[in-house]
């Protein structure tokens, strides 16, 4: 059987591999934790379920308008205005089932068969895939941890070819928490001032979800810059609407216009009664600030938890809910199967920690990590798994002596 290379040589979601193999052992061992997966342990706001079952029961069931329903993208860009500072026409708003479409989309529309994009790591996982499935060339860089994996203007420039169609960045950042500050976003546009021919996708999917006052910068706020930026973003994080599908991408009119006949011809549309329970989702600020400050009392216990251990270290994460967390080398030589300098450490740390403390994680070399050894843990699990888990890790680094 013959298949498409792009896709046949695409490497199966780390995330999601660890998150089935917990789900398999926890079938005959209930001990087992998954903190691999980011999903929020959150039920969907009622009246947002409600308002999706009131349209299910008018018939609302039916084709609705290509790149989302009119109300919802006026919505949206409201949103974009009042709590982003972006002015985005909703005629540049394509609705679609899920943010990972909404990237495969962005990339798909702008970039051709050998060009390159940008990914700066530690990366969410499934960038380079998407753009591998698409013939594009993935330019992984990876930021250094000593700098706190901040974003400086020549390793930006130093990734600059005549391939370059676009950079992909993601703040508040999947997998390290961190967000994208002013100076940052200097370095970025200067770069992009340079080279006039480079796109920026913004991947904001976590900005509702910040800590001790934290702002994160949106980089299509800056008006000299924002024709070439697309931001990305959905609702499955922020209140808890994972299993709807349901995101967006912002840009220019220009670009949405080219990739709506794209999405036209894939999906056609993303489902109109989880549209209209949207709408009603963007309001639910009260549910969304109170997700927020329950992740922020986890994060601040389960960091302080995983650092109290010997040789492991936590960065404490400004947003989203995930702890990046580095095993020292002190540690790593006491663990079965270490191998000095080895890339794929993290894998190893990865199953040590599920098979012997029962834990579930995510390696670092998911995200694009090999200077140090990394684990991501979502801690928007219950707070008594939280506590579990870091007795259980603790006990398992105390077995190793």
């Amino acid at each position: 059987m013959k298949f498409n290379r792009n896709i046949e040589n695409i490497t199966p979601s780390k995330s999601m591999a660890m998150s089935q193999l917990a789900k398999e052992l926890k079938k005959n061992d209930p001990q087992i934790i998954d903190l691999s997966i980011g999903e929020p342990d959150f039920d969907t706001p009622e009246v947002i379920t409600e308002e999706a079952i009131k349209w299910m029961k008018n018939g609302f069931t039916h084709y609705t308008t290509g790149p989302g329903l009119p109300e919802l993208r006026k919505r949206i860009a409201k949103k974009l205005l009042d709590e982003n500072g972006i002015v985005q026409d909703p005629e540049g708003i394509i609705v679609t089932p899920g943010g990972k479409f909404a990237i495969y989309l962005a990339v798909a529309t702008l970039c051709n068969a050998g060009d390159e994009v940008i990914c700066l790591a530690p990366y969410w996982v499934s960038y380079p895939s998407i753009c591998q499935s698409l013939g594009v060339t993935p330019v992984e860089i990876e930021l250094d941890p000593a700098d706190n994996y901040r974003i400086d203007e020549k390793t930006l420039e130093d990734a600059i070819t005549d391939k370059t169609r676009m950079i992909i960045i993601n703040y508040p950042n999947n997998p390290t928490g961190l967000i994208l500050h002013k100076e940052e976003m200097a370095a970025i546009k200067a770069v992009m001032q340079r080279h006039p021919e480079v796109v920026l996708l913004s991947d904001e999917m976590y900005e509702r979800i910040i800590f001790d006052g934290n702002k994160n910068v949106s980089p299509a706020a800056d008006e000299e810059i924002k024709d070439r930026v697309i931001t990305v973003n959905g609702f499955s994080k922020s209140v808890a609407m994972t299993g709807w599908r349901a995101g967006y991408m912002a840009s220019s009119t220009e670009i949405a216009k080219v990739a709506g006949r794209f999405f036209g011809h894939t999906l056609t549309q993303t489902c109109g009664f989880v549209q209209k329970a949207c709408v009603v989702a963007l309001d639910q600020l009260g549910d969304m600030e109170m997700m927020r400050l329950s992740y922020e009392k986890r994060r601040n216990m389960f960091v302080e938890g995983l650092n109290s251990i010997p040789g492991i270290h936590c960065i404490v994460p400004e947003g989203a809910f995930y702890a990046w967390t580095g095993f020292d080398e002190s540690l790593l030589k006491k663990l079965p199967g270490y191998v000095p300098g080895k890339k794929e450490q993290s894998e190893i740390v990865s199953e040590w920690l599920l098979r012997q403390c029962k834990v579930s994680s995510v390696p670092g070399i998911a995200n694009g990590v090999t200077r140090g050894t990394f684990l991501r843990f979502c801690f928007a699990a219950g707070e008594d798994d939280l506590e579990r888990a870091i007795s259980q890790i603790a006990a398992g680094v105390e077995a190793l002596g």
